[in-house]
C-alpha cells in the first residue's frame, strides 16, 4: 500500500521570502529571481518527501537551498582556474590560454565598439575577414581563407559547399572521433554528402581511392589522426599524391589538419602536419582548429583555393558558422606572434609550454614544494610526464616534474594518505581560485609544466588554505 504524504508541513513561499536569512539576497537580486528560487527549493523538498526521505524540511533548510539555486542562477560559473595536470590544451579547461597581447586586444576592442564590418579606409561596409585574411594567407600560404567557430564547422562548411548530395571518398582508418562523441562520419552526413570508405583500418593504399571514384565523386578527403596513432603494419598515401590523383580525375582534396600548425614555429619541430606545407603538397582546402597547437581562441580555418574558399563563403551556412569579434580580436594578435623574428614563443603560452626546459620546470617545482613545507606540508618532488592534450601530439610525453602533497608533519599510513588526497583534491576545486590536480593510485600531485610563475604562488596558497580547511573539519 502506498504511503500517503503530507506537506503541510512545508511553508509556503512567503514564509520562506521572508526569512531573516534571504534579507539580504533579496535585496542583491531581482525579487523574481528569489522567488523563483523558494519554488525550486520547495518542489525539491517536495520530491524528498514523497521518496520517504526522513530528513527535518524546514524553513531553515529551504533558506538553504534557495541560496544554492541562487548561486547556480546567477552566481559566477566560468571562472580561472589554475591548471596543475600538465595537460597543456586541456579541452575541459578550454584548450589553448592566450597570451597577454591577445587579452589586452580583446579588451580593447570589444569594450566598446569597433571596425568589425566597416572598411576606415573606404567609409564604408567592409568584411569581418579582413581582419586576418590578409596574415593568415601569408602565414598558410594558402590564396584566400575563411575563419569559422571551430574545425567541426570548418569540416561541415567544406563538404556542403563542395559535395552535397556527391560522393566523398575517405580511409576507413581516419573515420575519426573527434570528442564528446562527435563523429566525422556523423559531421559529413549533415553536410549532405555521401561518404565512401575505402581501405582498411590499418591500410589503405592509393589504388584504393582511385578504385571507388565515380562520376558522383567530389572530394577526396584526408584526416589526421591528431588524437590517436596506429603502429605496425600499416600504410597510407601521401598528400602529394592524393593531390596528384584528384586533380587528374577532376576532384578536390580536403585535409583535416584538425591539430594542425599554421607552420612550424621558428625554433622548434612539432611532430604534427601544418598547413603550409599540406597546401604546398597540392592539397585544395586545410581545414585546423586555432585553439590547439596555434595557440589561439576556439575557431577553425579554411585554408586553400580562391575559387573554393570563395564557394564555401557564398554557402547559407557560413552565416550561421562565422565567427564575431572576440574570436578575431584575440586571433589576429595571436597570429602576430608568428611574425616576431625570434618566433612566437614569447608570446604564445602553449608553445611555451612545449617549449619549457625540464630544468626549469624542476626549480619551479621545488620552490613550490619549499614554500608548502614552510607550512608544515608534507611535499615531494616526482618526475612527472606532461602531454599536450586536446588531440595534439598523441605520442608525445613531456618531460616534466610534479609536487606530490603527502600530507601534515606528523605523517600517516597509505590509507590515511590516499584519503587526504581525495578530500584536498575536492577541496582545491572547491576553493577562491580553483585548482585542478591530478588523483594518481591515491597520491595528489599537481604538475608544474602547467603552471607557470605567474600561479605559482596562487597555487601554492590554494594548497596551504585546502589542507587547512581539512585540518578543522
Amino acid at each position: 500500500m502506498k504511503r500517503k504524504v503530507s506537506f503541510r508541513r512545508l511553508p509556503c513561499v512567503n514564509e520562506v521570502l521572508t526569512a531573516p536569512g534571504l534579507v539580504q539576497t533579496a535585496a542583491r537580486y531581482d525579487r523574481r529571481l528569489v522567488t523563483h528560487c523558494v519554488r525550486l527549493a520547495l518542489v525539491a523538498a517536495r520530491e524528498r518527501l514523497a521518496a520517504g526521505d526522513e530528513a527535518p524540511v524546514d524553513t531553515a533548510s529551504l533558506v538553504s537551498e534557495t541560496l544554492h539555486q541562487v548561486e547556480i542562477i546567477a552566481g559566477r560559473r566560468l571562472r580561472p582556474v589554475i591548471n596543475a595536470t600538465g595537460v597543456i590544451l586541456h579541452t575541459n579547461l578550454g584548450r589553448a590560454p592566450l597570451g597577454a597581447a591577445a587579452v589586452a586586444e580583446v579588451a580593447a576592442v570589444c569594450g566598446g565598439y569597433s571596425n568589425l564590418e566597416f572598411d576606415l579606409d573606404r567609409a564604408e561596409r567592409g568584411s569581418r575577414m579582413a581582419h586576418v585574411r590578409e596574415i593568415l594567407k601569408f602565414l598558410t600560404s594558402a590564396e584566400d581563407v575563411l575563419v569559422v567557430n571551430n574545425n567541426a564547422a570548418g569540416i561541415l562548411l567544406a563538404l556542403q559547399a563542395l559535395a552535397k548530395d556527391r560522393e566523398v571518398v575517405i580511409s576507413r582508418g581516419e573515420l575519426i572521433e573527434i570528442g564528446d562523441s562527435f563523429r566525422l562520419p556523423d559531421i559529413m552526413a549533415a553536410s549532405g554528402a555521401r561518404m565512401v570508405e575505402v581501405g582498411t583500418t590499418n591500410r589503405t593504399r592509393l589504388a584504393d581511392y582511385a578504385a571507388a571514384i565515380t562520376p558522383e565523386t567530389r572530394v577526396l578527403f584526408k584526416a589526421h589522426r591528431s588524437n590517436f596513432v596506429i603502429r605496425g603494419f600499416t600504410a597510407e598515401p601521401t598528400v602529394a599524391e592524393l593531390a596528384k590523383l584528384a586533380h587528374e580525375r577532376g576532384l578536390h582534396l580536403v585535409y583535416d589538419l584538425g591539430s594542425g600548425l599554421l607552420r612550424q614555429p621558428k625554433g622548434m619541430t612539432l611532430a604534427e602536419p601544418d598547413a603550409t606545407t599540406a597546401l604546398g603538397q597540392g592539397a585544395d582546402v586545410v581545414a585546423f582548429s586555432c585553439d590547439k597547437l596555434l595557440g589561439g581562441p576556439q575557431a577553425g580555418v579554411l585554408a586553400g583555393s580562391a575559387e573554393l574558399v570563395s564557394s564555401m563563403a557564398r554557402s547559407p551556412l557560413m552565416r550561421a558558422l562565422r565567427v564575431g569579434k572576440l574570436t578575431l580580436a584575440a586571433l589576429a594578435p595571436v597570429c602576430r606572434g608568428y611574425l616576431d623574428g625570434k618566433g612566437p614563443v614569447r608570446s604564445n603560452p602553449t608553445l611555451a609550454m612545449l617549449g619549457r626546459a625540464r630544468e626549469e620546470v624542476r626549480q619551479s617545482a621545488v620552490r613550490a614544494a619549499d614554500c608548502l613545507a614552510e607550512a608544515g606540508i608534507r611535499t615531494r618532488v616526482v618526475e612527472s610526464r606532461g602531454q599536450c592534450g586536446g588531440g595534439s601530439l598523441p605520442d608525445v610525453g613531456i618531460p616534466s616534474y610534479a609536487v606530490e602533497i603527502v600530507g601534515h608533519a606528523n605523517g600517516g599510513s597509505q590509507r590515511q594518505t590516499s584519503a587526504l588526497a581525495e578530500r584536498l583534491f575536492r577541496r582545491l576545486l572547491d576553493g577562491d581560485r580553483p585548482v585542478l590536480a591530478v588523483l594518481r593510485e591515491g597520491r595528489l600531485l599537481l604538475d608544474i609544466l602547467t603552471v607557470g610563475d605567474s600561479d605559482l604562488a596562487a597555487m601554492v596558497a590554494a594548497v596551504v588554505a585546502a589542507v587547512a580547511a581539512e585540518a578543522q573539519a
